[in-house]
């Protein structure tokens, strides 16, 4: 299976059988049925660790392209979720495992509104956020090792729910603001109080020139549960010192 960084990976499909085909052939085309569908499991659950990805909505809004509010409303100021991806030790990952598997709104119902909290879209134009939740499924959910839909979006909203990262940062002296300026290994000190290792940190640059924290890469075990050490970390272009935008 190829590993290249936002390859989408291939999949075969049998093409249709005469009704009278030879056994031969028969036999043939069931044994590449079989392996496909080995191929297929291989593919969704082979993958290192997970990326738990949260954003800070100031630094998204912040952009040239400003950003939307969701149909509901503007959201809290605080982290919300990106995307639970999954990932290989090498940086590399895998995407749109299944094709076949395609979003279903009815199997997470009963998680919409924890959703609209903690996993809402600021993209334009203004939505309830299905279209991105869509995206995370079908790009990265497929990915994940079987889990289902429901399972999915659940584990990551367990995740969000079990950590308090604006709170970490507030206590260590890093609060939201239009002026202030803080250091990365500070933030990363806080964020890892609180996860209990050390994130990844991505930034932005606004469009008034400011560079400035956006995301936190947090690396989560197979399982979509357990934290542990980040065995490769993105390119976060991050200056020494950034901001922490209001929002």
């Amino acid at each position: 299976m190829s590993r290249v960084k936002g390859s989408y990976l291939s999949r075969t499909s049998p093409g249709k059988m005469r009704s009278k085909a030879p056994s031969a052939l028969v036999a043939a085309v069931a044994v590449l049925l079989i392996a496909g569908t080995s191929c297929q499991s291989s593919v969704i659950s082979d993958f290192d660790f997970f990326y738990f990805v949260v954003q800070w909505p100031g630094s998204y809004c912040d952009l040239k392209k400003a950003c939307c509010y969701p149909t509901l409303g503007k959201p809290a100021s605080n982290f919300s979720i990106h995307g639970l991806w999954p990932n290989y030790d090498d940086g590399t990952y895998p995407q749109n495992c299944d094709p076949s598997d395609t979003f279903d709104y009815s199997q997470i119902q009963d998680l919409i509104p924890q959703m609209n909290k903690y996993w809402g879209s600021l993209s334009c134009p203004s939505s309830d956020g299905t279209d991105f939740w869509s995206h995370e499924w079908e790009k990265h959910g497929t990915c994940s090792g079987g889990l289902s839909q429901h399972e999915y979006f659940a584990k990551g909203l367990a995740l969000i729910k079990s950590l308090n990262l604006l709170g970490s940062l507030q206590n260590a002296g890093v609060k939201p603001s239009s002026q202030a300026t803080y250091d990365v290994s500070t933030i990363q000190k806080a964020l890892g109080s609180a996860i209990g290792f050390t994130p990844g940190v991505e930034c932005n640059t606004a469009a008034n020139k400011n560079n400035q924290l956006y995301q936190v890469y947090i690396c989560v075990d197979k399982d979509a549960e357990t934290f542990i050490e980040c065995p490769v970390y993105p390119n976060g272009k991050c200056k020494p010192s950034v901001h922490l935008p209001t929002f």
